[in-house]
């Protein structure tokens, strides 16, 4: 492990570093948060729900001039939508930073680059704790130090960084701990249903014995009890007892379960992290997913695509309009009358190429499909125009003879 570790970091000189002095006032320091929110099964669910559709956002390197966009690298795009490094796919990967995302409420990736500075792999970190530090020429650092001990300390211009509840501390979200409350009821709840459960399905009767005897002759007459008349080849259903003992039976009641409660607790839990239980169960219809979107993963990708966008283009490449993007094609998740009315109303404008609608259609594309189809009573402006100046001449020059 400590191999593969130097190979992706590469063997760096230790800087000699200071911690930073942020404007807050507090120290620029994370650790995990330590509340195993993961282990509750709500947390959990509503997390992966999250992660699950947020994956399948596309990464793109883009340029931008004139209005006009066209895709990037291709190997840069292949690092974003495909194979991130030899060890994930790019769901993999941002499934595992959302994850973090939503449990930590900070995210780390190493984005490894060779000699010239292009990319060359994306590496999710986990740290144990994490510093920001500066050295002497004020360069801002990020010190590592990793579940096995091992310690790293990276450029931030070459770590990835998203944070959630951005508030108190300038370089590093809070910590989950407002939700711990919720996941603390929700944990009793569970084991007290749990606990009654079993109390009631496994007590059924009390033998009262009028007389004080030894602990084992009294375990000995409970288990002669249960054989003698308490198992299924007791046929007569009869139990044929003297004065030294009496039996009780109980009637064990099936445990109420206060069902406004726990929907309380679920839907405390799930509001905390934005969603509603529609979308954790996939249940949801095509407005509430499109408010899902909006609300959650869109958020998610415009981070995704500014730091990234950020960390790995200069200035000059920034200004010629070289970007990253994240998007989904939204369509796809629309009913089918939605995309049908979409189509009917906009192909004959000319906005999507054939393979572009089987695509919205999840169709495969076709030869020739990325050509534009556009009705003909749809005419450029400026032809337009030209028409029309066109139709006036002749009146004008009758005008003019006569």
């Amino acid at each position: 492990m400590a191999g593969l570790l130097s190979r992706i970091f590469g063997r760096r000189r230790e800087q000699q570093t200071t911690s930073v002095e942020v404007m807050s006032g507090g120290p620029a320091f994370f650790t995990p948060f330590s509340g195993d929110a993961y282990e509750s099964d709500i947390y959990r669910a509503a997390v992966d729900a999250i992660a699950r559709n947020a994956a399948k956002l596309r990464g793109t390197h883009v340029v931008t001039s004139e209005q006009r966009r066209k895709t990037g690298d291709s190997s840069l795009n292949y690092l974003l939508q495909v194979r991130p490094n030899p060890y994930m796919t790019a769901y993999d990967l941002i499934y595992k930073l959302v994850t973090h995302y939503y449990l930590h409420s900070n995210a780390f990736a190493y984005l490894q680059k060779d000699e010239r500075g292009n990319l060359i792999g994306i590496w999710p970190v986990r740290p144990q704790s994490m510093e920001y530090v500066v050295d002497g020429a004020g360069t801002l650092y990020c010190a590592f130090i990793l579940a096995g001990g091992q310690k790293f300390t990276l450029p931030f211009s070459e770590v990835f960084v998203t944070r959630r509840f951005f508030n108190s501390n300038d370089l590093l979200g809070e910590a989950n701990t407002a939700i711990l409350p919720a996941l603390d009821l929700a944990h009793t709840q569970s084991e007290g249903m749990e606990n009654a459960i079993k109390a009631g399905a496994t007590i059924r009767g009390l033998l009262k014995f009028n007389q004080v005897i030894a602990p084992d002759k009294l375990k000995a007459e409970k288990e002669a009890f249960i054989n003698d008349y308490l198992t299924v080849s007791n046929n007569g259903g009869i139990a044929a007892i003297d004065q030294k003992a009496d039996y009780i039976p109980l009637d064990p009641k099936p445990v109420a379960i206060d069902e406004k409660q726990l929907t309380a607790v679920k839907t405390k839990i799930y509001e905390y992290l934005g969603i509603s239980e529609k979308i954790v169960n996939s249940t949801y219809t095509e407005d509430e997913w499109a408010a899902f979107y909006e609300s959650v993963i869109e958020p998610l990708a415009v981070q995704f695509s500014l730091e990234l966008t950020d960390k790995l283009f200069t200035q000059r490449e920034k200004a010629f309009g070289n970007s990253i993007i994240f998007e989904a094609n939204r369509l796809q998740f629309a009913s089918n009358a939605t995309k049908t009315n979409i189509l009917k109303e906009l192909m004959p404008l000319g906005l999507f190429t054939i393979n572009q609608a089987l695509d919205i259609l999840n169709l495969p594309p076709v030869e020739d499909g990325d050509r534009r189809l556009q009705t003909l009573n749809v005419v450029n402006a400026e032809k337009a125009d030209q028409y029309q100046l066109n139709d006036d001449l002749p009146n004008q020059e009758g005008t003019g003879n006569e």
